[in-house]
């Protein structure tokens, strides 16, 4: 059919062919072409505008009809058992159509309430008129709110807890969700925004008692300003994104790259492989091949998604929940390296010689698929004779690979001599109501080290390349310490009975021996956690400071595009440097790379708050029931109103309030780090041995109180009634001895 077609011929092939709507297909429908399509888009706009056919995203539809793919909301099932759902994108005149929800097996379950993506096929002669698919669950994205539930005779209200939050949401009754006065609620707005009024909500979550376990990174969110709702044109954009294609890209889908995360990982950013160097000319060498998911191809400069991740800096981590920079559409589907699965990626091809020596690499823009997704325990214990069904078929082919690769970093590691400091990681283990079952202390694997150690190379191939391409880019800088920090260091060692080299120029090396002398010794944890006051912050910066704590020149992240902004950025580079595509780093995006830089270290910072608070909450409800108790740890601060101790067992720093120290007067010492006993002449200083009594665990605010017992092995001495006064003539002496001997050594340092 070459003429133009009636009204009414367009309208039966829309309601016909609900899935080609638009402009192009209606006139490839009829044959139209050349100047025919503009009296084909005037009939178009004349159905609109007489309320026939609505325009929306360039294709067309009859207002009064459903599309085929369309966002529904579950409701109660009916009585029969039948689940029905409501249409979100109705906006005919009539009713709303009823859509009858059929299931699959494979299908699963879904609750009242739950928005979801569905395939609708409409009928005729049911009570209902469409009949819905799941193609998949989708995030309810309305305002969400957390605060404490107020009864009232008309529902209840709510109190949110956010800092400069003071805005009420009213809950009318029936929406309450059963919440009890003085409950800690999670509420989300129902209904449009008033123009008047208090916003109404209804709760979604009671958690209960405000400072049970379940409440705490809630909370810690909140304080802190962490954003965790995405805005509804991000939500939407993500899930607007398809898989990227081969076009551009290096088919590396037979690589047998793996990637080796937690057991717990709900994402892959990174897939790794490595086999011996076939280059004779780099006998007994290795290539190492590292991909990062590729992030840039969908979040592009100035988005939507763009905006938000950078607003967020980076994802936040907690032992309950996962506050993500990327919606899971793209964090956990698209840019995540799933076994089987095709993705796009950016890789690294490193050479390194038979002493891990990095003798040269080259960056690709690839599509991968994953080989296996591996845990680092069932690595580890494949590498210890122990392989699972899964390790088995990969022992020859990527596990020991990976590991002879691995032992020839070692060996360049010991040479290049980073900082070796020894401080476990505490890790919280919640039951699945949220309440902390035990606190451990992560292990430390060869399959950890192995990846990190792929990670850092990878990262300074990313830094040299875009140094040699003058590429703007984020450097992650850590300066060396302080003269001032560096001499409290030494202090703190010789005061242990060690030495710490000095030098014109201060190397990782010095620190390194220091913590080698220590190692085994009653100071150990002392002179680790000395070292590392004693380090600056790392930050982001578009100016190479270089990387002291690493004993790298130059130093970038680029291996965690998912979780980090300044990966991303990085990325943006490499894609500008190589001319891969017109998705890489943009002019307005360099001109505030420093404005980036400092956003973003302070997002890094503020979520390290936010995670130690909650951490510090965690420890102190799961202390809260062994009040009284006694424990053993070692002095970790001293301050003038206490003493803080870290407690072997699980890691918690508690207070030693000053006032419980007995009768005596205190005198604080700034220069030597002690608390002196006016009285008795105790000292109270770094590192020392001590056994406490536990006085108070509050789960709100995360404060442990403690109540000395012994230090380094002798009971608390007793000053006598009343004595207030100046410590004994020898013991004031002594530490003006020592106040002045540091003195004199900070002036020659100075």
């Amino acid at each position: 059919m070459s003429q133009i077609p009636t009204k009414a011929e367009i309208l039966d092939w829309i309601a016909d062919h609900p899935t080609l709507t638009a402009k192009r297909d209606i006139a490839k429908a009829f044959g139209i072409k050349g100047a025919a399509r503009i009296d084909l888009k005037r009939i178009l706009k004349e159905l609109e505008d007489e309320g026939h056919l609505e325009k929306r995203n360039k294709t067309y539809r009859d207002p009064d009809r459903l599309p085929p793919v369309s966002i529904v909301q579950i409701g109660a099932a009916n009585a029969d058992g039948e689940m029905t759902a409501r249409p979100l994108e109705w906006t005919g005149e009539g009713p709303e159509p009823r859509i009858l929800m059929i299931a699959r097996a494979s299908d699963p379950a879904l609750g009242e309430g739950d928005r979801i993506l569905a395939r609708l096929t409409e009928v005729r002669g049911q009570t209902h008129h469409y009949e819905g698919r799941l193609i998949r669950r989708i995030g309810t994205n309305p305002a969400k709110v957390l605060g404490v539930f107020r009864k009232t005779s008309e529902g209840g209200r709510i109190l949110p807890i956010g800092k400069g939050d003071s805005n009420e949401w009213l809950v009318p009754d029936g929406a309450t969700g059963g919440a009890k006065d003085g409950e800690l609620v999670e509420a989300e707005q129902a209904g449009p925004k008033a123009r008047m009024g208090l916003p109404r909500a209804r709760v979604i979550n009671r958690l209960g008692d405000p400072s049970a376990p379940k409440a705490v990174s809630l909370i810690a969110i909140h304080q802190h300003g962490i954003p965790d709702d995405f805005p509804d044109e991000v939500v939407a954009e993500a899930d607007s994104m398809t898989p990227a294609g081969l076009q551009g890209r290096e088919d590396m889908r037979d690589m047998p790259l793996v990637t080796i995360d937690p057991s717990d990982a709900r994402d892959h950013d990174d897939a790794c492989w490595a086999h011996p160097d076939e280059d004779p000319a780099n006998k007994g060498g290795h290539v190492i091949w590292v991909a990062i998911a590729d992030v840039a191809h969908y979040v592009r400069t100035g988005s939507a998604l763009d905006i938000e991740a950078r607003k967020r800096g980076n994802s936040s981590y907690f032992p309950d929940r996962v506050v993500p920079m990327l919606p899971d559409r793209l964090s956990g589907d698209l840019c995540s390296l799933h076994e089987g699965v095709p993705r796009a990626c950016i890789a690294v091809r490193m050479q390194i010689d038979a002493e891990g020596q990095k003798i040269g690499h080259r960056f690709v823009r690839g599509l991968m698929r994953s080989a296996a997704s591996l845990h680092y325990r069932e690595v580890q214990e494949a590498r210890d004779g122990a392989p699972s069904d899964k390790c088995g078929p990969l022992m020859d082919l990527v596990i020991h690979p990976l590991y002879a690769a691995y032992a020839a970093l070692v060996s360049a590691r010991h040479r290049r001599q980073p900082l070796e400091l020894d401080l476990p990681e505490r890790k919280v283990i919640l039951s699945d109501d949220g309440k902390v079952t035990s606190i451990n202390f992560a292990d430390r694997l060869d399959a950890h080290k192995l990846i990190e150690e792929f990670m850092v190379l990878a990262n300074v191939a990313a830094a040299e390349t875009l140094i040699a391409k003058k590429s703007p880019l984020l450097f992650r800088v850590h300066e060396e310490p302080s003269p001032e920090k560096l001499e409290s260091l030494r202090e703190t060692a010789q005061a242990s009975g060690l030495v710490l080299a000095k030098g014109q120029v201060l190397k990782t090396a010095h620190q390194n021996a220091l913590l080698a002398q220590a190692e085994g010794t009653d100071h150990d944890e002392l002179i680790n956690i000395s070292t590392l006051r004693a380090m600056t912050q790392a930050y982001y910066s578009p100016t190479n400071f270089g990387h002291f704590g690493l004993a790298l020149l130059a130093y970038a992240h680029f291996t965690s595009p998912i979780r980090r902004y300044s990966d991303l950025v990085v990325h943006r580079a490499l894609i500008s440097a190589h001319k891969w595509g017109d998705d890489g780093l943009s002019h307005q995006e360099i001109e505030r790379l420093e404005k980036t830089a400092q956003h973003i270290s302070d997002t890094e910072r503020r979520s390290m708050m936010a995670e130690r608070d909650t951490t510090d909450r965690y420890l102190a409800a799961f202390l809260s029931d062994r009040l009284g108790a006694e424990f053993t740890g070692r002095i970790s601060g001293v301050a003038k109103f206490g003493a803080f101790v870290k407690l072997d067992e699980t890691g918690a720093d508690g207070l030693i309030p000053i006032r419980s120290l007995g009768r005596e007067y205190f005198h604080f010492d700034r220069d030597a780090g002690t608390l002196m006993g006016s009285d008795t002449g105790l000292t109270i200083g770094l590192g020392q041995r001590v056994r406490v009594k536990l006085t108070e665990a509050a789960p709100v605010t995360g404060g442990i109180a403690l109540e000395l017992i012994s230090i380094e092995g002798r009971d608390m001495p007793k000053g006598p009634p009343g004595a207030r006064g100046k410590p004994p003539k020898r013991a004031l002496v002594k530490a003006k001895r020592k106040t002045d001997k540091l003195k004199r050594k900070s002036d020659r340092h100075r």
